[in-house]
Formats: C-alpha cells, sequence, structure tokens
C-alpha cells in the first residue's frame, strides 16, 4: 500500500515498536525516535530514518504519531524545547496513540491547533499480538476531516477502526474498555483458581468458559497465558493501575457511584507492592495461589499469544443509529 505520506513514529515500546514495524513492512517513509537507542537502531536497519529530536522528526514529516506509557511523558515529547510541538506546522497531524488522560489530550490537542495543525486522540486495543499483525482495533477522536486524512494510516495499524467523535473520546473509550478488561482478568483468577482446589480439570474449564456466556476476550487470551505458566501478555500491573486510575477518574469527576472500580484498583495496587510494578498483569492470580497453596496450570498452551488471523485491509466502523 501506497500512502504517499511521510509518518514519523516516537515511542517504540512493547505496542509502539509492533505498530511502527507494520508501517515499516507496507514501505511507509518511516522515521523514529526513542530514548533506547538500540531499539532505533533495529528500525534504521530496516531502512527507517533517525531523528535527533521530537522536534526534527516533526519538521520531517507529515503525521507524527506518539506512543508513551503516561500523560507525562506524553507532555514532555510534544512540550519540552526541542519537543513536537516546536516542529510542527499547518496541515500537519499528531496521532496520539497512547493511553492517556482525556483531558490531558484535549489540553495538547488545543496547543496543536494553535499552530495550525491538528490532533486525533487514537489508542488501540487487543494486545500486542494483534498490534504485531495490523489487526488491533483503533479508536479515533478528532475533526473528521483529519481522520479520513489519516485513515490509511490507521488501516495499515488496524483492522477496526472507530471514529468516536471529539478529540478526547477515543481516550474516554480506551480507559472504559481497559477497565472492563481488568474487570474480566480478576473475575478469571478468581475463577480459575476455584476450579484447581475443587479439583477440576483446568483444560475442561477453559474449554467450559470459552463456550458459555462467561467467555470474553480477555479469557480466550489471558487465561492462555495463565495456563500456560508464562503469565506473559507485555503487560504489567504499573500501566494497569494507571489505567484504572485514569477511569476512576473519569467516573468520578461525573460522580458516578462507583463499586468495582475502587476494589479491582485496589487489589492491582495490593499486588504490585506483593510482587513488584513490573510484574506482569496476569499474575495477578499469585495473590488467590499462594493462599491456597496451588499452582493454576493446564497443559498445552502457549507461553505468548499469536495471532493467526491473516491481515486484512482496516476499514471504519460505524455505529448503528436509530432509523428514525
Amino acid at each position: 500500500m501506497t500512502i504517499g505520506l511521510r509518518i514519523g513514529f516516537i515511542g517504540l515500546g512493547n505496542v509502539g515498536s509492533q505498530l511502527a514495524a507494520n508501517l515499516q513492512r507496507h514501505g511507509v517513509d518511516l522515521t523514529v525516535r526513542d530514548l533506547d537507542p538500540q531499539r532505533v537502531a533495529a528500525f534504521v536497519a530496516r531502512g527507517a530514518k533517525n531523528a535527533v529530536s521530537p522536534r526534527a522528526l516533526a519538521a520531517a514529516v507529515d503525521i507524527v504519531i506518539t506512543c508513551l506509557p503516561s500523560p507525562a511523558a506524553s507532555a514532555e515529547v510534544l512540550e519540552a524545547t526541542d519537543g513536537v510541538l516546536a516542529g510542527l506546522s499547518p496541515g500537519k497531524i499528531w496521532l496520539e496513540m497512547s493511553t492517556t488522560d482525556p483531558a490531558e489530550v484535549r489540553r495538547l490537542a488545543a496547543r496543536v491547533a494553535e499552530i495550525g495543525a491538528t490532533a486525533l486522540d487514537c489508542p488501540v486495543s487487543g494486545g500486542c499480538h494483534r498490534a504485531a499483525t495490523g489487526n488491533i482495533s483503533i479508536f479515533a477522536g478528532g475533526e473528521r476531516a483529519a481522520f479520513e486524512r489519516a485513515l490509511p494510516v490507521l488501516a495499515i495499524l488496524g483492522q477496526r477502526i472507530l471514529h468516536s467523535g471529539p478529540v478526547g473520546t477515543a481516550s474516554q473509550l480506551k480507559v472504559l474498555t481497559n477497565f472492563l478488561c481488568t474487570v474480566h482478568l480478576v473475575a478469571l483468577a478468581e475463577a480459575l483458581t476455584t476450579a484447581k482446589v475443587v479439583g477440576l480439570d483446568l483444560n475442561t474449564v477453559y474449554e467450559a468458559i470459552r463456550i458459555s456466556s462467561g467467555n470474553s476476550f480477555v479469557h480466550e487470551t489471558e487465561s492462555q497465558v495463565i495456563l500456560s505458566g508464562s503469565r506473559d501478555i507485555n503487560f504489567t500491573m504499573d500501566l494497569v493501575i494507571k489505567d484504572l486510575g485514569l477511569f476512576d477518574a473519569l467516573a468520578r469527576e461525573q460522580h458516578v457511584p462507583l463499586a468495582l472500580s475502587p476494589l479491582v484498583l485496589g487489589i492491582f495496587r495490593d499486588a504490585a507492592r506483593r510482587y513488584g510494578p513490573r510484574e506482569f498483569s496476569p499474575n495477578i492470580i499469585r495473590r488467590y495461589e499462594e493462599p491456597c497453596g496451588v499452582r493454576v496450570l493446564g497443559a498445552g498452551f502457549p507461553a505468548q499469544m499469536v495471532d493467526d488471523e491473516p491481515k486484512i485491509p482496516g476499514y471504519e466502523v460505524v455505529p448503528r443509529r436509530n432509523a428514525n
């Protein structure tokens, strides 16, 4: 696919490196930036350009993509003296693909607009294994015209692409869906440990959940790495806590009488204290295994998830509307 746009990508971590690699495989004119020179070198060896600063990257491309670990990191990359804002010019687009604070992305988008450029918040959902194949889902918030201009790029990066409305709405959806994902993970940890303690065969339990009303995307991915024993989903407890905190703050701002969110946030904060903030998030199950004196393991499950769905060109998902 030839898109005729120069793309700059900042943040080559677990998810960002997979997204940027998809662009590179599709022959996109790609410039990269990361604090880890080895990550940058791997992309340069395959033909990407290296930018000496976020400012230089933004000046050299048509679309700047950031995929960073926190709202603070995004603000620093944009607003530093040699940051992205200093290199943007009218007509350019900033795609914020980090999971971030909706209010913060709107604040930064306003600064981008002052330059005459446009911002879209475009967080992804589906896991690193689907980011690697270009089958991840993408929410995109911002002006419709900017969304349509960026759509050929988003169609390389993901499969199902939803224009969510104004800038910031995509980040609201992202923290909401991450909250749901985390609730499912804790529920599965409790269910699988209970199944182990009562003596059920865990391979049978996996299939029973998969074919039942208790199934979920989280079960079909994270339960597998739990049962394999690796617990490796390329996502860590500190990131779960950050995302849950963003959802919790969003809901509390609107005076939603939360019950589950603070409970699940407390469970993960406790686990991070016990096992470390960089522990893989599926190891939340250790909070249940250890008191029960068991290991929740099956047989034949993969150590890491692999997406075996063929890549198809990404497409826009259009919400259903009342015919009237």
